[in-house]
């Protein structure tokens, strides 16, 4: 791929055009810098005016580039089109004036496919409430066992902007997309994309839930080979059925269950594939073996399905989905195993940040001792509280949306012993650890999944996972 490369006829597209930049960050600073140099009058503006902005806004000045900060509501004089951070919401005031003005709006993920050269490498997309990441980095560990050269990219933390113009040459890219992402990039077109699983997340953003699911369907516009869905979530197949794709793609499902045609899914502890295979209606192919899943969860099974899916439909063959799950390794605080003591497992979920994502851990284990709770961003917790009630041995709460979660269980769980930890200093969690193992006998597993944000208590999801796995590691070491 010419990666490296910006067609000329590319390049002279932004020559002298007024572009604003809305957001500085991770995406608005690399956006206003390509920008910059393809020969566009930048402007970049931002609500914000702290340390870090001022910083970055010292960065862009230095270059020549104009910026605004405090006010990301007001339309710059000229601006010919936005190229906006994925967070910032549809119904801000600068958008609004945009649309008065007919100045379109495009997100960095846009920005990157618009500039990818002739001989650009296809991306595999991933999109879903929960499991991207993950997902994302198994497609790419399997795509790098085929021998390909590839990286995971996106909404993971590598800019697309560097990928689609960096020295690197790749074949094919493996891509995250958020549902911000997905909004902001009306000419995205995918090789091949899957829709992991739909569930109310982000709603104070997209407004509905109907809003944000046909912004995760804009994955699926113009794939070329296969539209990669959940066959246990109607909503993404709905999804593929509304897509308007080219001539040929398909609709292939993933199931935990025994694949149809068309599917890939388990069939006795093994990995089959029934979509890319001759004669899928008589045909199987073995992939790999439920074990070479690391953790051979339920939910992540279905990753690394989703994930050979989209490696399958770009033509990989089946030993290189084997070898790839094996050399793949989760990344920290995705339903890693910290400890055993005493015949109790500890288990650190802590990006299990919403329901959907604690739903699919607590599915993962017989019983368990629960630690939940922190900024529930709006969230209810009946529905995950009635499916997981049979598994829950004990419920130990922090954070300070516990309450909603404590009611949930006295609704569906009465019988289950809650104990509700009213402190959110530094020493909370180790306390939640100690009771939690005071409620857990030989056999369970104490799992931190909190179904919620967690900044009520901490700086992120991994700060709140080091915490875990410290205090389970102090139990440890204390029994020598």
């Amino acid at each position: 791929m010419g990666s490296g490369q910006v067609t000329s006829s590319v390049s002279s597209e932004f020559k002298g055009k007024r572009v604003t930049v809305a957001g500085l960050g991770v995406s608005g600073l690399p956006a206003a810098k390509v920008l910059h140099g393809l020969g566009a009058i930048v402007t970049a503006v931002n609500d914000g005016a702290d340390e870090r902005a001022r910083a970055q806004a010292a960065e862009l000045e230095a270059l020549g580039i104009t910026v605004r900060l405090g006010d990301g509501d007001t339309l710059p004089e000229g601006t010919e089109l936005i190229v906006t951070a994925p967070g910032w919401k549809p119904d801000k005031p600068l958008f609004a004036a945009a649309e008065r003005a007919g100045v379109p709006v495009w997100g960095d993920v846009e920005l990157a496919w618009r500039l990818r050269g002739p001989d650009a490498a296809p991306w595999l997309a991933v999109t879903g409430t929960n499991g991207k990441t993950t997902t994302v980095q198994m497609l790419a560990s399997i795509l790098t066992a085929a021998g390909l050269r590839t990286a995971a990219v996106g909404n993971i933390g590598v800019s697309l902007l560097d990928a689609v113009l960096g020295e690197e040459q790749y074949d094919v890219l493996a891509v995250e997309l958020s549902s911000y992402q997905l909004h902001w990039a009306p000419s995205l077109r995918a090789h091949s994309a899957a829709v992991l699983n739909l569930a109310p997340d982000h709603l104070d953003w997209h407004g509905s839930m109907e809003a944000y699911a046909a912004d995760k369907g804009r994955i699926y516009e113009g794939n070329r080979v296969a539209c990669v869905y959940n066959a246990a979530d109607k909503a993404t197949e709905d999804l593929v059925r509304e897509a308007d794709v080219e001539e040929g793609c398909r609709a292939v499902g993933f199931t935990l269950g025994t694949p149809a045609p068309s599917q890939l899914g388990v069939v006795e502890g093994i990995l089959v594939d029934r979509a890319f295979v001759e004669d899928r209606q008589k045909n199987a192919q073995e992939l790999a073996e439920v074990a070479d899943v690391n953790p051979p969860a339920p939910h992540n099974i279905a990753n690394a399905l989703a994930a050979a899916a989209l490696a399958r439909a770009y033509g990989v063959p089946a030993k290189a989905v084997r070898d790839g799950l094996r050399a793949f390794t989760p990344d920290a605080h995705r339903i890693a195993h910290v400890a055993d003591v005493d015949g109790v497992a500890y288990v650190d979920d802590s990006k299990a940040t919403n329901t959907h994502a604690a739903e699919a851990s607590l599915a993962a284990y017989e019983s368990i001792v629960w630690i939940a709770g922190g900024l529930a961003k709006g969230a209810t917790f009946d529905e995950l509280v009635t499916k997981s009630a049979p598994r829950l041995r004990g419920a130990v709460l922090i954070g300070a949306d516990r309450a909603l979660i404590r009611e949930a269980l006295a609704r569906h769980a009465p019988e289950v012993p809650v104990v509700d930890l009213d402190r959110t200093d530094t020493g909370a969690m180790r306390a939640a650890v100690q009771e939690a193992r005071r409620l857990a006998q030989a056999g369970d597993t104490v799992l931190l999944a909190p179904a919620c944000a967690s900044m009520d208590m901490f700086a992120n999801y991994n700060k709140r996972g080091d915490a875990f796995a410290d205090a389970v590691r102090e139990l440890g070491s204390v029994d020598g």
